[in-house]
């Protein structure tokens, strides 16, 4: 750029000066590739992550075998009788007419199998004041929960009948359907009133009603392209409802943010008297150029889940990669094309109460500015302050738990099944939620395979690891047997992980490991936590490594100083612990957590760390480059480094508060649901995002940056063969001298 050519270069920069020229096609070639994807997408179908792909280990294994038998295992269903006081017991009369009375109103719905009577079973508590009905649901165990009202009904007539006794059903179909009924709808109301928030916000951001209404038509659009995508990429990388959520929400956080960066440029720019052309192109060269690098970042970001090795992250990773890389281009390409059409016109629809004043240029904010004023007056103190906060709200997230939550941890004591739950547990400890082995032999009836059998189900008992009553389900035509083993420590994930160890490491390999060509792997909730916690430890290396390496070196190439990459990535570390600390300190530990109107359960959902990382690396990269490029095109234009990170700070802040008010106000939508795990993903993105656009952008990079001084942009000359991915800025900007160092050189930014 010290040339004086006053040229502009960089992709987005000659996306945006096309599509400006060719305005209808721009916005037609925009709608032609939405509605392609779309009817692509939807003529392809959309193929979903099966259960033997969503985990590895024994998990994995066990459902590969059910799989391959082509067995469908129905979903089960218990109704526990149990006595409301001391003087019942299953041995008497009374109980006994209320358990014949539960199996035949069952089996008189027709729409159950294989019921069996405790005292044939086993299943009565060691007191002798509980005893569990067991049957199965008929049909596919998926739509179990459609046809399951019947039974419950018939289940509470015979409650009716017996006031001296708790008559209480619980499994896999009466829990779908309580959930349906009461949190079926709880993701699309999240999904829903998002829109409306992000417009409303938008709308007091600018003021004028189509300025606002650009960046949500042009989030939707690509979240609607993306879907189709999603369906055509679905059969080489299965996808799942989880990921279609997590899209949106990326989605539509970062197509609004960059249409937001994007729109605020280009009327900051008019508003300073630029005619509408240059104004756009002003904007193309600056803020669509940190959209680009923005969107690289947050793909490579995304990209970090692929690494995993765990297809429900694949799908989330790949699903929200193709959002963001989406959005990016509409960005860059058709907003222009609609900013170009509009005019003047996208002031239209302004709002008097919200008239924003008109200064000469001036995007200032005056909160920020009084801020910047003592933050780079006093920059030692402010670092050690900010710093020392941070570190202080991430000191929690050391002692941090995870592990998968169990019904009552997710949903509490507020409904009336997650206290069958507990009452299950306390009476029959795992029976709610047993280890399954899962038995494949060459053939299932021979002598040492029932003999081993036999054994393995005595020692699950004598190993303390079960209490019993453990059952085995033989299907003989495909050589497969279930065991069911109600693991010692119920609900309790420490104490019951301790009886699956006893079973897989000592129980297992006395009695089914010694008879040749059977497999047992062992799986079920407990199984399924560990397998998931052991499977994600050991990727969260590779990740963490992938996604810090790429984006320094992203820093690296797009700014051309190492100053900058290096603190990028210290920054965002911080950002990042201090949302773990916040996640460890209400949902774990409690503290505060009813003013989010959570509760403290005692662990951190098992996903949602490494999760956290990935979405919250690529999204705060959205603010610090914004920030940042505004910084180095200031210097540039000859103001000292002070005056530049004041001037790009406080001309950025109105921007960086709009687009993270919006990220907080959709996220925390999400920590208003009623499960726990959802809380958790709300509040520890909204409080992240908040820290990163407040302590971070606001003070921390300012002062670090004002104590570097021409530091910020260094560069070993060993390093500057790198390929020069800057911008060149606006032909006004480079007509003007650049700035010089202390011995008179022209400074290289």
């Amino acid at each position: 750029m010290g040339n004086g050519d006053s040229r502009v270069r960089g992709l987005a920069a000659r996306a945006g000066g096309w599509s400006a020229r060719h305005r209808w096609a721009a916005v037609g070639i925009w709608v032609l590739f939405v509605v392609l994807a779309m009817g692509l997408g939807s003529a392809a179908g959309r193929v979903d992550v099966k259960d033997s792909d969503q985990l590895g280990g024994e998990t994995h294994t066990a459902a590969r075998i059910i799989e391959d038998a082509g067995i469908e295992e129905p979903a089960g269903e218990t109704v526990l009788i149990q006595a409301k006081g001391d003087g019942v017991k299953a041995t008497d009369a009374e109980f006994r007419a209320a358990v014949t009375a539960v199996v035949a109103a069952v089996e008189r719905t027709g729409e159950v199998t294989d019921v069996t009577s405790p005292y044939e079973s086993d299943t009565i508590s060691q007191d002798g004041r509980s005893a569990l009905v067991q049957f199965d649901m008929r049909g596919d165990a998926d739509t179990a929960g459609e046809r399951v009202e019947p039974v419950l009904n018939a289940v509470e007539e015979v409650q009716k009948d017996h006031e001296s006794l708790r008559i209480e059903e619980i499994g896999g179909a009466s829990m779908m359907k309580t959930f349906d009924d009461a949190f079926g709808d709880d993701f699309k109301k999240a999904e829903y009133s998002a829109v409306p928030v992000a417009f409303g916000i938008l709308l007091i951001a600018f003021g004028a009603l189509v300025a606002a209404v650009l960046p949500v038509v042009l989030a939707i659009t690509a979240i609607m392209a993306t879907m189709g995508l999603m369906g055509l990429v679905s059969h080489l990388q299965p996808m799942s409802e989880t990921a279609n959520s997590v899209m949106l929400l990326v989605g539509l956080a970062v197509g609004v943010d960059y249409c937001l960066f994007y729109l605020r440029r280009e009327r900051e720019e008019r508003a300073a008297g630029r005619d509408a052309q240059t104004a756009l192109r002003i904007a193309a060269a600056t803020s669509g150029r940190a959209i680009v690098v923005s969107g690289v970042t947050v793909c490579v970001a995304m990209a970090g889940m692929l690494f995993t090795g765990l297809a429900e992250f694949e799908a989330m990773g790949l699903a929200s990669l193709m959002v963001v890389a989406v959005a990016m281009v509409g960005s860059v390409t058709v907003l222009p094309a609609l900013l170009s059409l509009l005019g003047e016109r996208v002031e239209k629809g302004r709002l008097p109460f919200l008239r924003k004043r008109r200064t000469s240029g001036s995007n200032d904010s005056r909160f920020w500015r009084a801020v910047l004023d003592r933050v780079l007056a006093r920059p030692v103190l402010a670092v050690v302050v900010a710093t020392g906060a941070l570190l202080a709200v991430a000191a929690p997230a050391v002692g941090m738990k995870t592990q998968n939550l169990t019904l009552d941890q997710e949903f509490g004591d507020s409904l009336p099944i997650v206290q069958t739950y507990n009452r299950v547990n306390d009476a029959f400890p795992g029976g709610s939620e047993p280890a399954e082995v899962v038995v494949k032999a060459d053939d299932i009836n021979a002598p040492e395979v029932k003999s081993a059998l036999a054994d393995f189900r005595d020692r699950a008992i004598s190993s303390g690891a079960s209490r019993g009553p453990v059952e085995i389900k033989l299907h003989d035509q495909q050589n497969v047997a279930f065991v069911y083993v109600p693991l010692v420590g119920g609900s309790d994930q420490d104490k019951a992980g301790e009886s699956l160890d006893t079973l897989r490491d000592e129980v297992r390999p006395a009695t089914l490991g010694k008879v040749d060509g059977v497999e047992a792997p062992i799986t079920g909730q407990v199984a399924g936590s560990k397998d998931f916690n052991d499977q994600l430890v050991g990727s969260v290396v590779p990740v963490f490594a992938f996604v810090v390496v790429f984006a320094f070196l992203l820093m690296l190439l797009s700014f051309r100083s190492l100053t900058v990459a290096i603190t990028s990535i210290v920054l965002n570390l911080l950002s990042v612990g201090a949302a773990y600390g916040i996640l460890v300190a209400v949902f774990q530990h409690g503290w505060g957590a009813s003013l989010v109107g959570a509760e403290g359960v005692g662990a951190i959902i098992t996903w949602l760390p490494l999760f956290l990382f990935v979405i919250l690396f690529g999204l705060s990269m959205d603010y610090h480059v914004f920030v940042v490029s505004r910084i180095r095109e200031a210097r540039m234009r000859g103001r000292t480094t002070r005056d530049a990170i004041r001037h790009g700070v406080v001309t950025t802040a109105g921007v960086v508060t709009s687009a993270a008010v919006i990220m907080v106000a959709v996220f925390a939508i999400f920590g208003t649901l009623s499960m726990q795990s959802m809380k958790q993903m709300g509040v520890g993105l909204a409080a992240a995002v908040l820290i990163d656009a407040t302590i971070i952008r606001g003070v921390l990079l300012p002062a670090v940056m004002a104590l570097l001084g021409e530091r910020n942009w260094y560069l070993p000359k060993w390093l500057h063969r790198l390929p020069d991915l800057t911008h060149d800025e606006s032909p006004q900007a480079a007509a003007r001298p650049l700035a010089k160092d202390d011995e008179g050189e022209p400074v290289k930014v």
